[in-house]
């Protein structure tokens, strides 16, 4: 499975995007017009989603990170390095697949630090001591130097590694299951907007990364077995305007101090069209979210407040179940977008960017989601999906089942299988050489 992550859906259906390999990889096998990524419609909480069958209510995953509370008030931080045990509250697919006694690898998915059933893997911030990293340095792909300052690169150079990496791990381990993650969409619909020249650009190189990725199979025949997903996390908007609702609870005397120490009862965390809302001093909860709802409603650029009585329609949990949950959700209409500041004014211009984190109902939110390959039907329109259905479906492909998923395994892609089987046609159940 291949994350191009921030690939919105409709950009498959812009004429002057040229993406050949996907293009036939869609023509060839099965593509969904969009896939409905959860809420918050954010980068980790969309691959959790995927891999476990269900959304942030359930998995707990809300950021890119686990959010901590540091102690007198200050704002919230997101720490991205925290162990995967510790923030996926769900089984995963490679974890059921491992259990099961088929073998596992990730290059660059997230919220998988020190997973303990991936057999193989090439992490986000690569290890020049790591088994693969070895390789591709012996191969003078990439020099020791270079892999220990892996985060000063350029995303496009980062995701050619990436790929290389994937590369090594299928060629030289052939791993029933490989989850493989690219940035350079996303980091280029952000810094100029998604279908900007410059997003076109970057989306034709990710079908180009496909492609490394398909001319591998083929080459190594390793495609007779192999299935291929294409998926992505969410999808873009363009914005203008900036809210710092922060802003808004200073100027209500609830938070105080200067920019360097700024500290509070409450605080407003963004995550792009949507931010959420934490009383962080729990003996003041009661008295102060009403306040909040009331300091915030009808504030320009906040579509919608939720209460977290609406949060279970939404996908989200609530406390005390889990302690990242907010005590209050804030939805930006279209053009806007959340921000962190809390001095300055409260709302701001800025140069047409790119964000995402709308709610997950917004059409320009949506996915995409393609497979081809062993298992996969030929020619077929799959409607509308859900992120929730691909997990059951990689454990439908691998004889597996996901008991807990809220999503189910995709009905034609299923059916098809079904009838293989039933015409005792080769099951897409991989050996150990297989995917």
């Amino acid at each position: 499975m291949i994350s191009l992550d921030g690939f919105p859906a409709y950009a498959l259906d812009d004429p002057r995007l040229p993406i050949p390999t996907l293009r036939k990889l869609a023509r060839e096998g099965a593509v969904a017009s969009t896939m409905k990524p959860v809420n918050p419609t954010v980068t980790w909480p969309n691959h959790t989603a995927i891999v476990t069958g269900v959304d942030a209510s359930q998995h707990g995953v809300l950021y890119n990170g686990m959010l901590m509370f540091p102690a007198g008030g200050g704002p919230p931080t997101i720490e991205p390095w925290r162990d995967k045990e510790l923030m996926v509250r769900a089984p995963t697919i490679y974890d059921i697949a491992h259990d099961a006694g088929l073998t596992t690898a990730q290059v660059d998915w997230v919220a998988i630090y020190r997973a303990k059933t991936i057999t193989w893997q090439f992490p986000e911030l690569p290890d020049p001591n790591g088994v693969i990293e070895r390789d591709l340095i012996s191969a003078g792909t990439v020099t020791p130097e270079q892999l220990r300052t892996f985060e000063d690169s350029t995303q496009a150079w980062q995701d050619q590694i990436w790929t290389a990496a994937a590369e090594n791990i299928l060629e030289k381990h052939k791993p029933n299951l490989l989850l493989f993650h690219l940035l350079t969409g996303d980091d280029t619909n952000h810094e100029y907007g998604p279908m900007s020249h410059a997003s076109l650009t970057a989306l034709a190189f990710l079908d180009d990364r496909v492609k490394q990725i398909l001319d591998l199979l083929q080459r190594t025949h390793l495609s007779r077995n192999a299935t291929l997903l294409i998926v992505s996390d969410h999808g873009f908007r363009t914005f203008k305007h900036k809210i710092h609702p922060n802003l808004r609870l200073r100027e209500n005397g609830l938070l105080s101090g200067g920019p360097d120490h700024p500290k509070g009862d409450a605080w407003v965390v963004p995550e792009g069209g949507t931010a959420m809302v934490y009383v962080t001093n729990p003996d003041r909860r009661a008295e102060l979210v009403p306040q909040l709802r009331h300091i915030l409603t009808g504030a320009e650029g906040i579509d919608r407040v939720y209460g977290a009585d609406e949060f279970s329609t939404l996908g989200l949990p609530t406390r005390p179940t889990n302690e990242q949950a907010p005590d209050l959700l804030l939805a930006a209409t279209p053009d806007y977008a959340f921000s962190a500041e809390s001095e300055g004014s409260y709302i701001t211009q800025v140069p047409e960017a790119g964000t995402h984190g709308y709610v997950n109902t917004d059409p320009k939110m949506q996915a995409i989601f393609i497979a081809w390959g062993a298992g996969i039907p030929k020619g077929i329109h799959l409607g509308n999906i859900s992120n929730l259905d691909v997990a059951p479906t990689i454990a439908a492909l691998l004889g597996l089942e996901m008991k807990q998923a809220k999503g189910h395994p995709i009905e034609q892609i299923v059916k098809h299988q079904a009838l293989k089987t039933d015409l005792e046609v080769p099951r897409a159940r991989p050996s150990r050489d297989a995917n």
